[in-house]
């Protein structure tokens, strides 16, 4: 499809800066083929049933953003995928100049020497520290990587630290929230096991690529960036028993359900997953695992617009946006927030 097809028009005031006053507070646009109504994140467990399987994402978003010096010259590098020893790719800027050899220094004794040199700025980095100690260096260093729609905006603070990471997050290595977490509170998770709905939790890794803009003119074209994730055997016990049972697999936010849709067969049945994953859905993707969808709304031309039009079909998403944007919802990571109903099961 032509990625044009995918742009929208979107006032600079629906793009949220700050999260809503409460995690659950965010409004929830419920979209179920042409049926579209406005509701709140805390009523969310009116729209799944008991027997369903909620599927979060784990990860936690560590201080990916660095500032250093290579030579007099300043850089700023943004982690993206960790490659194990202290080895990550990232995306440097300015990169033009940057070669292998260059060593950057950070605050704190932190350096990396770059390995090799790709793309679009993308770089491969080897840290003089790794694990714990990478870990450790990172927090003095780094800072919380909002989003660029955000940090363009204003300056990363304090309140971003807690406003940025999921209740739940536990495994880190993600450079991005899986945003659509972000809503959920105590309250909210009670409220959905009072009503007899099961959770489980996956970990994919978010990267900076999940930002990058599309840069050619058709989606067969694109190139996605690698993250990697996890499905343990007892999860994917768990998702092939509620299929089997006749009830819904939920994804909380678009990375879960990419890294499950990533795992699981033409025959519907999910297998345990440690691997990185690069799947791209676009329109007429054939979805084998994920029957309902709770994300945020995303930006413009991008992969995961093209992935929630697939989810619920190209012109009732755009009808749900065009509703959303005369609604006046707040966009993006700390916005608000909407549940999809898969197309082929309406």
């Amino acid at each position: 499809m032509k990625v044009d097809q995918f742009d929208f028009e979107l006032p600079k005031k629906l793009i949220a800066i700050r999260p809503a006053a409460t995690r659950d507070g965010a409004r929830l646009l419920v979209v179920k083929g042409e049926n579209i109504h406005d509701d709140m994140v805390s009523k969310l467990a009116d729209y799944v049933s008991p027997g369903d399987l909620m599927i979060f994402n784990d990860t936690r978003v560590i201080p990916a953003r660095l500032s250093g010096m290579r030579r007099a010259a300043k850089m700023e590098l943004t982690l993206h995928m960790n490659m194990s020893g202290g080895v990550w790719k990232a995306f440097a800027k300015p990169a033009k100049k940057l070669k292998p050899t260059d060593v950057i220094i950070f605050d704190g004794g932190l350096e990396a020497c770059v390995l090799e040199k790709g793309e679009a700025g993308e770089v491969t980095i080897q840290f003089n520290y790794s694990g714990d100690r990478l870990r450790e260096a990172l927090n003095v260093a780094g800072v919380m990587p909002l989003p660029p729609y955000i940090a363009s905006q204003r300056p990363v603070d304090e309140r971003d630290e807690l406003d940025y990471q999921t209740i739940y997050s536990k495994n880190d290595g993600a450079v991005a929230a899986p945003t659509a977490g972000l809503h959920f509170t105590d309250n909210l998770q009670k409220s959905l096991k009072d009503k007899g709905v099961m959770s489980a939790y996956v970990t994919l890794h978010v990267g900076a690529g999940t930002f990058l803009p599309v840069k050619v003119d058709e989606t067969d074209d694109h190139k996605m960036h690698s993250e990697f994730g996890e499905i343990t055997a007892k999860v994917a016990d768990m998702i092939n028993e509620t299929h089997a049972k006749g009830h819904k697999v939920v994804a909380v936010g678009t990375t879960s359900l990419r890294l499950l849709e990533t795992a699981t067969d033409s025959a519907g049945i999910t297998r345990a997953y440690c691997d990185a994953t690069d799947i791209f859905i676009t329109p007429g993707y054939k979805f084998r695992c994920v029957d309902i969808l709770m994300t945020n709304f995303h930006l413009p031309k991008s992969t995961l617009f093209m992935l929630v039009s697939a989810f619920v079909g190209f012109d009732h998403m755009k009808a749900a946006y065009k509703h959303a944007i005369e609604n006046d919802y707040r966009f993006y990571s700390y916005g608000d927030s909407s549940i999809l109903f898969r197309q082929d099961q309406i």
